[in-house]
């Protein structure tokens, strides 16, 4: 599997990462290892957590992903991995996670707690990449980052990312760290898929210039892009089924996911995969991590049927033809997610 820089950090990754945020609700723990295996035996080495998974969140079970990601890691070499996890943002915003009384934040006392507790749960001595799961752009960045650069003098963290942040939020950061003698983010996270294309509007080149990876998740657009809410479909056990009945933040989550744009885009660019005999899922995948500012495309899967179609896009680059009809369809249906 390609291997890949993180910023300008001497951390180098497989081209997919696998992403874990269902483990411990919709994929129970057997399930979960039998994906991080096949993941692992195709040559995967890069796993992203978060202190705040599995999702949607849940006070029942907040952690438990990190949990069984450790157990998981116990059967492995330790320093065979790159375990990425995060700090789960603050609670006042559009996330309120169930951590911490409800008060989780971006100040030092709250990163200290944070990554004591990941370090705890994943049964390991180091995380390889700690990020900020959103931003708190009212807090002063430089406190943030200063909390962060301690983690990583202390050995706890190797380096450092952002996830959910915008243009000024990054370059913001990176000024902070800069001007402080500070650490300074080598990667962003953020949602970037075939029905999601924004940012490529102005994220794109500052990564490309600032020499920051993005590690995109969501790159089946939150599994649209596997084409099961086709027609108006809502499959028994599927997030957007579940978020369809959930309170306000997730039913506005699921409109934007599965709307009439998306769908209608999906059926041209299952039309694409089709005439290049490819599943929808593989080219995808595929798509994202062709992008020269993408380091790593984050996959998921809730069951072992799901792995094989994402894995197969780490022998799959797509030629001029494919990507110029990928384009057109974008132009035609501009920002179906909004």
């Amino acid at each position: 599997m390609k291997k890949n820089r993180l910023g300008r950090s001497g951390m180098v990754v497989s081209d997919i990462c696998m992403g874990t945020m269902t483990f411990g609700n919709q994929a129970d723990e057997k399930t979960a290892w039998r994906i991080m295996d096949m993941a692992y035996d195709a040559g995967v080495d890069f796993y992203d957590t978060a202190e705040m998974y599995p999702v949607p969140p849940d006070s029942k079970y907040v952690g438990a992903t990190e949990e069984i990601v450790g157990r998981w890691m116990k059967t492995k070499d330790r320093d065979a991995l790159i375990i990425a996890t995060k700090v789960a943002g603050p609670s006042h915003v559009w996330i309120r996670a169930p951590l911490r009384g409800v008060k989780t934040g971006l100040d030092r006392h709250h990163i200290v707690r944070a990554v004591e507790g990941s370090l705890q749960r994943l049964g390991t001595d180091y995380i390889d990449l700690y990020q900020t799961h959103w931003p708190d752009h009212d807090f002063p960045q430089e406190e943030t980052m200063a909390a962060l650069d301690e983690l990583v003098t202390s050995g706890k963290v190797r380096i450092l990312g952002c996830s959910n942040e915008t243009t000024w939020g990054l370059m913001k950061n990176q000024w902070a760290a800069e001007a402080h003698g500070l650490a300074r983010y080598e990667t962003i996270q953020n949602n970037f898929s075939l029905n999601n294309r924004r940012f490529e509007d102005e994220l794109a080149d500052a990564c490309r210039r600032e020499q920051v990876s993005l590690i995109p998740y969501s790159p089946l657009a939150g599994g649209v892009l596997s084409g099961k809410y086709q027609g108006g479909a809502f499959p028994e056990g599927a997030r957007f089924t579940f978020y369809r009945d959930a309170p306000e933040r997730q039913r506005r989550m699921m409109q934007r996911f599965v709307n009439p744009g998306t769908l209608a885009s999906v059926e041209r660019f299952q039309a694409i995969a089709d005439d290049i005999g490819m599943s929808l899922v593989t080219m995808a995948v595929a798509w994202s991590k062709q992008h020269d500012f993408v380091a790593s495309t984050i996959v998921g899967a809730t069951s072992v049927e799901q792995v094989p179609a994402l894995l197969a896009a780490a022998d799959v680059t797509l030629d001029d033809d494919t990507l110029g009809r990928i384009d057109a369809v974008t132009q035609e249906i501009r920002y179906p997610m909004g």
